[in-house]
């Protein structure tokens, strides 16, 4: 960077209001601080060596090019931000507003790469080996109404698009100004500047960005926003390729060379896990220090009610079952809006897990209605049978078993072509990766003849061409009226299992079995454990329904029917725990 030539330049930044100028490839000053970029040129001093000439413009030269592999000097930081980009904009083409990417994601990032040092803070840890001081006053909690500049359209167009482009708009679209790196700074180990020195990076207290992190920042923002996206809906997008993740880079501009260290920085050969994402949330969020979400209100999406109802919808189970939902959320106090809203700067950060709790909240209901033991769900279901039999025009009965049977034959068809998707699914980039310029033709050879294998392969198994990308939808099941094929059961009355007295409905089932008769203790990793054949059949597969809904462990929804237990049976828990501690006193 050209320093000593822009000492001349005295003005305060605009933005952080330094004055540390360099100077990019146009002659543009920036600031070192905040790599804020101004219209302001450097003016050519002394003419006079030029008889005879008049200056009309000024040369905007070239493009400083690495010289290991002719692409552009950038940093890893810039290939996370180029993913982001991705993702915001799918998620855009998705439906959401684009305020999620130009206001939310935008200050999000721009927190983080000043909370881990890499930008808006005096002498970036990628520039010089001192330790920067981050700029805390330029980010407090009241800038969140400022307007976006990192990840806005202006900064981000050449991540975004696509063909050829004068050097001069690429330049002005970057999003760090381009140094004029020596031979010497430029790794000959990655195709970015800092890959080797990023993958060894260790500081305490720094949240290091990986490729999985980027999905947190997103969900993040979705949560801020309170979008009507779920955190497994954002990873079944993923999965279904509506969202850039696997294999993300190979959607970076043509000079951005990816090799050596910095395959195993952004290459991913494994799916994006719903409890790992969950965790790196929370560990996003706090690192950042954000303020208290908005609040999860009755009206917002992510509201147990509301999304009860989804998925009630979604597993074809009776409408009326709505109600018995709000009630225990009532009861439980889930609803509440301090229960329900994301703060990372309260002692005990934590958010909830509102798709899974609100299908625990559902299984509960079921337990309630049928308690689910492989003997009393299959007794009701031949009386609502008989009835249905008897008043054929009378609204049906809520027949568990003709539900079963259809869910089954449903979830078994989706499930397996889940299956095999995965199976078939090619995770090899269209873009190799390599350890070095040495390797490059190899990795290229090695791809081509890939590619033709699979050509031929396919076209010995199956002639027929594949297809195509299927729409995104929040629904996976679609049940109607009007499908003579397969029973809608949301008309279906719950008569059959309910009763009256004293003007309320109690349910015919008086029994209740809890999930997990004893919690582990406060210093065990996990709530409980579950063991399949230590449970019915019927819960087993209700289980397993859901948990393919929601792309998760069978566990780890098992774990969160018994903290909906916990709340809901608080009294006969306390009981438990009183015996429990009485027995050990007897001991002693």
């Amino acid at each position: 960077m050209d320093l000593e030539e822009a000492e001349e330049f005295k003005e305060r930044c605009s933005q952080c209001a330094a004055v540390s100028w360099g100077l990019t490839d146009e002659g543009k000053y920036y600031c070192t601080s905040c790599h804020n970029v101004t219209e302001r040129s450097q003016e050519v001093i002394n003419t006079d060596l030029i008889p005879n000439t008049q200056i009309k413009a000024l040369n905007r030269g070239l493009k400083k090019k690495n010289n290991s592999e002719k692409g552009w000097d950038w940093y890893v930081c810039e290939g996370f931000q180029n993913i982001l980009c991705q993702q915001a904009e799918a998620l855009k083409n998705l439906g959401i507003g684009p305020e999620l990417k130009n206001d939310v994601l935008h200050n999000f990032w721009k927190r983080y790469l000043q909370k881990s040092k890499q930008a808006y803070c005096k002498n970036p840890v990628y520039t010089t080996g001192r330790k920067p001081a981050v700029l805390e006053d330029n980010l407090s909690h009241s800038d969140w109404a400022s307007e976006p500049e990192l990840l806005s359209d202006v900064s981000c167009p050449p991540f975004l698009e696509s063909g050829a482009e004068s050097q001069s708009d690429i330049h002005t679209q970057k999003p760090f100004p381009i140094s004029k790196a020596s031979q010497s700074e430029t790794s000959v180990c990655s195709g970015s500047l800092d890959g080797v020195e990023y993958s060894q990076r260790k500081e305490k207290g720094i949240v290091k960005m990986t490729v999985p992190q980027t999905l947190a920042f997103c969900y993040l923002s979705l949560l801020w926003q309170r979008e009507a996206i779920t955190l497994s809906d954002l990873l079944r997008f993923v999965e279904e390729d509506h969202i850039p993740y696997i294999n993300a880079f190979q959607h970076f501009p043509e000079q951005m060379k990816l090799y050596g260290r910095d395959r195993g920085i952004f290459g991913i050969e494994s799916w994006p896990d719903y409890e790992d994402i969950y965790k790196k949330t929370i560990e996003v969020g706090t690192f950042l220090d954000l303020p208290r979400f908005p609040d999860i209100t009755e009206d917002c999406y992510l509201h147990p009610n509301i999304l009860c109802m989804k998925y009630l919808m979604e597993v074809n189970l009776p409408d009326e079952m709505h109600n018995l939902t709000c009630h225990v959320v009532k009861m439980t106090g889930m609803g509440e809006v301090d229960f329900l809203t994301f703060d990372p700067i309260a002692k005990m950060a934590k958010t909830v897990k509102y798709d899974v709790q609100a299908v625990a909240i559902i299984v509960v209901v079921l337990k309630l209605l049928f308690l689910l033991d492989d003997n009393l769900e299959w007794s009701l279901s031949n009386l609502a049978e008989k009835h249905n039999e008897k008043n054929k025009k009378d609204k049906p009965w809520f027949d568990f078993r003709k539900w079963y049977q259809i869910m089954k034959k449903a979830f078994d068809e989706k499930k397996q072509k889940w299956e095999e998707a995965r199976a078939k699914y090619l995770w090899k980039s269209e873009k190799p990766l390599y350890y070095s310029s040495v390797d490059k033709p190899v990795a290229y050879k090695k791809r081509e003849m890939v590619v033709n294998l699979q050509k031929q392969f396919s076209t010995l198994v199956d002639s027929t061409a594949t297809a195509g990308k299927k729409s995104p939808s929040s629904f996976q099941f679609n049940w109607t009226e009007e499908d003579t094929d397969r029973t809608c059961f949301h008309g279906h009355s719950l008569q059959g299992v309910l009763k009256e007295k004293d003007q309320s409905l109690l349910t015919k089932n008086s029994l209740y079995w809890l999930s997990t008769q004893k919690f582990c203790r406060c210093y065990c990793t996990h709530v409980t454990t579950y063991e399949e054949s230590n449970y019915s059949l019927s819960y087993q597969f209700i289980l397993n329904l859901f948990s393919f809904l929601l792309r998760i462990k069978t566990s780890l929804l098992h774990e969160e029917v018994s903290l909906v237990e916990k709340k809901l049976f608080e009294k006969k828990y306390s009981v438990t725990k009183k015996k429990s501690r009485s027995k050990k006193a007897r001991r002693h």
